[in-house]
């Protein structure tokens, strides 16, 4: 199925951004692992809509509700399922997408697929809301993850051409996030949101790329060919909306270097192999190398824009100008970078789960 994620841990995400509510299964947990909920409803937070200029306006709670799978506040080993209750939807403001889809977004290929019967408000299951229950089970990875010693951050990395500074590849220190912005340099953040507030401005909108980082694996996770952490990875972070590019490491960039650049000397740090570089990004032949795990996502401009764009009637077979309703974010950009963290703690903890760590 396609809304099902996973290998020993299977991730089920269900629900329209304007249905009653929205949700998330999760199954192979085991049993006795503890849940803060104090700390996953501040990660909710992080990626809930209307909190500043750069956001949505629609105002939702994203309290998750755990309907399974808990007892005293500890897994029981009984799939865990949670929703979110859909409060604050304007249906009437996409009333008319079933006959002029939006460009950029998935209204066109749903409505031949579906033959006319998807879901268009709020985008229906292809929305950015699908990302709320995948942070609560990414935040709840991520809180489990972390009692091992496995840490994951991410930061802006740059949005409209304005750049960050990027983590220390060998080194990365996931507490330099500054907390509402998610940028380490709190310079670049503040011209990322002139920017933003220029695309709103001119009724339009604005994309960026998001570093993330973890720490803390130990070397040997994952499998040569299909089962490596790059496939695993990829496949839950193009999950998410508006995600148009991935790279490990040095990326694109490494591919315009000589091997002799690119590789990465081995060197002994306290008794304990290690590289003096990480353009690998932590991963070689699918299997982690002991070295933080770093990677980029390229994060595609919003494309529910209130400016004119050229679309066409699907019933009167014309070309057709359409304006964009709604409340829409001018970047997606800043409340992805816990759906990237989300998703990746998803990866991470199944990984660990085929590995025997849990």
């Amino acid at each position: 199925m396609s809304s099902t994620y996973g290998e020993k841990l299977k991730l089920s995400i269900f629900g329209q951004s304007h249905g009653p509510a929205i949700g998330m299964t999760l199954d192979g947990i085991p049993a006795g692992l503890p849940v803060d909920f104090e700390a996953l409803n501040a990660f909710m937070a992080r990626r809930a809509p209307g909190q500043g200029s750069f956001a949505t306006s629609r105002k939702e709670a994203d309290q998750p509700e755990f309907l399974s799978g808990l007892v005293d506040s500890f897994t029981c080993g009984a799939p865990l399922s949670a929703i979110i209750r859909n409060t604050n939807t304007r249906s009437g403001d996409y009333s008319n997408l079933k006959d002029c889809p939006r460009p950029g977004h998935a209204d066109l290929p749903a409505q031949i697929k579906y033959k006319g019967f998807q879901d268009v408000a709020g985008g229906g299951h292809f929305s950015g809301r699908l990302t709320a229950p995948l942070c609560i089970a990414g935040g709840l990875c991520k809180q489990w993850l972390g009692k091992k010693g496995i840490h994951i951050g991410a930061h802006i990395s740059s949005v409209a051409g304005i750049t960050d500074k990027l983590f220390d590849p060998v080194s990365p220190d996931l507490a330099a996030v500054q907390d509402g912005f998610p940028v380490i340099d709190l310079s670049a953040g503040k011209k990322m949101l002139a920017e933003i507030e220029k695309a709103k401005a001119d009724s339009d909108s604005v994309g960026g790329t998001i570093e993330c980082a973890i720490t803390g694996l130990p070397a040997g996770l994952g499998e040569p060919m299909f089962g490596g952490l790059e496939s695993k990875l990829a496949q839950i972070i193009y999950g998410v909306p508006a995600v148009k590019g991935l790279a490990f490491g040095s990326g694109f960039a490494g591919s315009e270097l000589r091997g002799s650049e690119n590789n990465d000397p081995y060197t002994i740090t306290d008794n304990k192999i290690t590289t003096i570089t990480n353009n690998a990004g932590g991963i070689l032949g699918g299997i982690t190398t002991g070295m933080p795990l770093i990677f980029k996502v390229a994060i595609k401009p919003t494309p529910s824009i209130s400016r004119l764009q050229q679309s066409v009637s699907l019933d009167r077979m014309e070309q057709q100008e359409l304006s964009v309703q709604g409340r829409h974010d001018p970047c997606i950009v800043p409340r992805a970078v816990p759906v990237i963290e989300a998703a990746t703690a998803i990866a991470i903890f199944d990984i660990c789960l085929l590995d025997g760590k849990f």
